[in-house]
């Protein structure tokens, strides 16, 4: 049984969806949005824990067991997207070549817009290849806060190269 609660952030109210075994969807919420909390499971308890300690500034890394469902390339990318470091970016370009297929920009780019499970699968850490700020399923206003945030007062925005 799949359980959600609603949590307030930095960047609004965030729902997530859980049950017994992995986290399966971290999803931004508009103001008008019901989004009434259901049940409960120790990993919902476990991710809206992480979460907050996120957004307080705690936390760099979660822990909790993240699962989204989707294709095997979407696969792929997810997980790709787990290796960029806190407070870092990659490209879309970057991402690709790092997963062999240096002309799958544009998928990349679908499969990061498709993510299920923001923030836990940080989907906001891929930018445009010129470092502009580029689509965000959330919204620009949500990304550009989260790598405000991540990056810390008086830091830049840091891109390293893809590993390879």
């Amino acid at each position: 049984m799949t359980a959600c609660r609603t949590m307030g952030s930095g960047v609004g109210r965030v729902q997530v969806r859980a049950d017994d075994l992995a986290v399966r969807e971290v999803r931004f919420l508009e103001p008008d949005d019901d989004a009434p909390d259901a049940g409960s499971s120790v990993v919902l308890d476990e991710a809206v824990r992480e979460l907050r300690a996120y957004f307080a500034g705690d936390l760099r890394r979660f822990t909790v067991p993240a699962v989204p469902v989707g294709t095997p390339f979407q696969q792929r990318v997810w997980a790709a997207l787990q290796e960029i470091p806190f407070g870092e970016t990659r490209s879309y370009a970057d991402l690709a070549r790092q997963l062999g297929t240096p002309a799958a920009v544009r998928a990349v780019g679908g499969a990061n817009g498709r993510n299920p499970v923001a923030i836990l699968v940080p989907c906001h850490r891929v930018i445009g290849s010129d470092g502009t700020l580029t689509g965000y399923a959330g919204g620009l206003d949500r990304k550009r806060w989260l790598l405000a945030f991540e990056r810390g007062p008086g830091l830049g925005l840091v891109q390293a190269p893809a590993a390879g």
